[in-house]
This record gives structure tokens, sequence and C-alpha cells, in this order.
């Protein structure tokens, strides 16, 4: 007695999705290929923080990123800017950068990163709130990809460059709640910053 075997059209791949990882395309033989698509994992809900703190910004962890505003040219020459090239340098290495207005140079010192958000093209200007979000959604995709969850910084945008905290704020949440990055904002008490300013502003 003949057997006659009959087939079955069936779609020559198969997917299988692994829980929140990746699609795998199997074969009719069901050996493991490479990834078709890598699904991105969401951060929990609400897993950003937005902390305030009153006290030398430079007291925070050291292994704790920082960031600030300057322009292009790299000048700080006032401000707390000042206070960052003393401490980190490495002029002549953001500029080699060739960063833009709206784009962010970073250096690495021992544990950390330094971000430097480029708002403006010279140190006279003003920046905008656009290119303060542009800056820190490229600073966003740089902690992202090394795996940086906490960055200090100063009311950056804010002080000598005249934007207004409130908006400010608003643009970090903006860039920052997708994420499981805590953004720690560090004020000095209000007689000690502004004395610092002036002193900031005569060098």
């Amino acid at each position: 007695m003949s057997i006659i075997l009959r087939c079955f059209n069936v779609s020559p791949r198969l997917y299988t999705q692994l829980p929140g990882q990746v699609l795998y395309n199997l074969s009719m033989s069901s050996e493991l290929k490479k990834p078709v698509s890598t699904i991105k994992m969401k951060p929990e809900k609400d897993s950003w923080r937005l902390n305030y703190v009153t006290g030398n910004l430079f007291s925070c962890p050291e292994d704790e990123a920082l960031a600030h505003c300057i322009s292009e040219d790299c000048r700080m020459g006032a401000g707390i800017a000042v206070t960052f090239k003393q401490r980190f340098r490495g002029v002549d290495e953001l500029k080699g950068q060739k960063k833009l207005t709206g784009q962010c140079a970073v250096l690495k010192r021992d544990r950390r990163f330094i971000y430097y958000l480029i708002t403006k093209k010279k140190a006279s200007q003003k920046p905008t709130y656009k290119s303060l979000s542009d800056s820190l959604e490229q600073m966003r995709s740089h902690c992202v990809l090394n795996g940086v969850t906490r960055v200090s910084v100063p009311r950056i945008g804010c002080g000598l460059d005249r934007l207004r905290w409130e908006k400010v704020s608003v643009i970090l949440e903006q860039v920052f709640k997708p994420t499981n990055i805590s953004i720690t904002v560090y004020s000095l008490p209000e007689k000690a910053e502004t004395t610092a300013m002036k002193e900031n502003m005569r060098r």
C-alpha cells in the first residue's frame, strides 16, 4: 500500500516574540536565526526624577555626570563655566569636537562624563529655549548609550543667560521623562550665588 504525503502551504518564515526582548526568525526546522528587529524596553513609569539641592554643585558624588551651558567658542569666561574650565580643563579637546549650537560636547574625567551644552554661537550672545532643548536631547542620547542615569546641573540657561527656570524645568521634563535618567539641580543660597556671579564676572 503506497503512502501519499500531502504538503500544506506554510509561510516560509514564522516569527515568535520573546517577552520583552527580541523578535526572532524561526525557520520550519525551528532553527534560531539572527534577530529581525530589536524591541526597545520602555523605562518604568516615573523612573526619572528632577531633584533640587541647595549647595555646591561640585559636592555631588564623583561618579555623577555634570552638565552646563557654553558657547561654540568654548570661552567659558563668566559664571559657573569658569569653575568648570578650571576644574576639568580640556578646552582644546572641546574645540576639537567642533560642536555647533544645539549640540553637546563631552569630556570624560575619571568615573564621570562632563557635558557641555552648546546653546549659543558666541559667549556674548544669549541662548534660546530651542537651542537648549536640542543640546539636552543630544546629551540624553549620549547618556542612554553610555548607561548614565544621574546628572547634576546648575540652573542651566538661567542666571547670566537669562532664560526662565519655569520654562527650562518643563524642557527638562519633556526631554528626560521617557528615560530613567535623574537630574539633580544645584542652587547656591541666594547671597552666595550673587557673590559668586560677581566674582566670576570680574575674571
